[in-house]
């Protein structure tokens, strides 16, 4: 099978081009996993941090990408939940132990044994995925490949930020960077919390005027002032300086919800610029989210239906994966971006 394979870890400023288009064997199947034959994956951020080695992958060579939808070409002796034929989504969480108190809560995402598709296990970026029949997905018959390869994470991981910004309909939510995920996320919200003014916080005038086509009641830069000091913000950006600005611009009593698996280094100074009294003071919170638990996808998905949420994408061939990567890197983002694996 044809994938894009990263050999090692690498810094993008010296290496724009990361991966390489090889052949691999076809992976073998157990009797508990499904075979699926990709055909989208999408570009997450995370990939970069992969690559540049702030979460480097357990094992090299790897097949990046964990925003997976193709169908189902053979199966496990045990598998009962998907026939061939099936269409499927994979997620960022490729498997958990199943036993620790962390999976028997639900919140597999803190489990010690956590593993991650395209970082633990190979990933999408590739005609074919294994993956273990409890963590794939049926994929609504609403949503097109491309549409439903970004809500397997950059929708489902800005799901599990609005839930755990616990966000009551008519406070103000903001969102710092408008990437993948807040643009989904931005929608959502439009749809779970009617009454709530949406605010959006972003360095690029493309990136705001696409917040305002998408609903937001106001767009500006980490510098202005918005019309009102939001309840609670959402933080998608790979840099520590906006979080440091956003409380700053957070109500008393709000929550800062920070929607990164790593923070970049390169602004790393501005956590010493934190001001206790100015900025932390008059019970201000800060959360971080681990990765993503089978029902954030699961929930998700139901709620993008519902909506129905449109994700925006940009297709490239799968030769073009490092070309995808360099423009997330350079910040050339509207919506989501996707890997066309094999034509459907």
């Amino acid at each position: 099978m044809k994938a894009m394979v990263l050999p090692c870890v690498q810094d993008m400023r010296e290496n724009p081009t990361p991966l390489t288009l090889l052949h691999l064997p076809l992976p073998s199947l157990k009797e508990e996993e499904i075979l699926v034959e990709v055909s989208v994956c999408g570009v997450c951020r995370t990939e970069l941090d992969e690559i540049e080695g702030r979460t480097p992958p357990s094992l090299f060579p790897i097949v990046l990408g964990h925003e997976i939808v193709g169908k189902v070409v053979e199966k496990g002796k045990k598998v009962t939940r998907f026939a061939v034929g099936d269409r499927v989504g994979i997620a960022w969480i490729h498997s958990s132990c199943g036993a620790c108190r962390f999976c028997q809560e639900g919140r597999e995402n803190l489990c010690a044994q956590f593993k991650a598709t395209g970082r633990d296990a190979h990933g999408g970026y590739a005609e074919y995925a294994v993956v273990r029949e409890p963590f794939a997905y049926p994929i609504p018959a609403s949503f097109s490949d491309e549409e439903a390869a970004p809500l397997l994470c950059a929708g489902a991981v800005g799901y599990r930020a609005l839930r755990l910004g616990n966000l009551h309909d008519g406070e103000v939510l903001a969102f710092s960077g408008f990437g993948a995920s807040a643009h989904l996320v931005l929608q959502t919200a439009r749809h779970l919390y009617p009454h709530s003014p949406l605010l959006v916080f972003t360095r690029s005038e493309r990136e705001r005027l696409f917040a305002l086509d998408l609903g937001a009641l106001w767009a500006g830069d980490f510098e202005d002032l918005p019309p009102r000091s939001p309840q609670l913000v959402i933080d998608t950006t790979p840099a520590w300086k906006p979080v440091v600005m956003m409380l700053r611009r957070l109500e008393r009593g709000g929550r800062l919800i920070i929607n990164a698996i790593r923070k970049e280094v390169t602004d790393r100074e501005f956590l010493a610029k934190l001001d206790y009294a100015q900025d932390l003071w008059m019970e201000k919170t800060i959360q971080s989210v681990a990765n993503v638990t089978r029902r954030d996808v699961e929930e998700f998905l139901e709620v993008a239906v519902s909506i129905p949420l449109r994700p925006t994408v940009e297709t490239f061939p799968l030769s073009e994966a490092n070309r995808a990567l360099q423009e997330l890197k350079a910040g050339i983002i509207r919506g989501a971006k996707v890997l066309r694996i094999r034509e459907s």
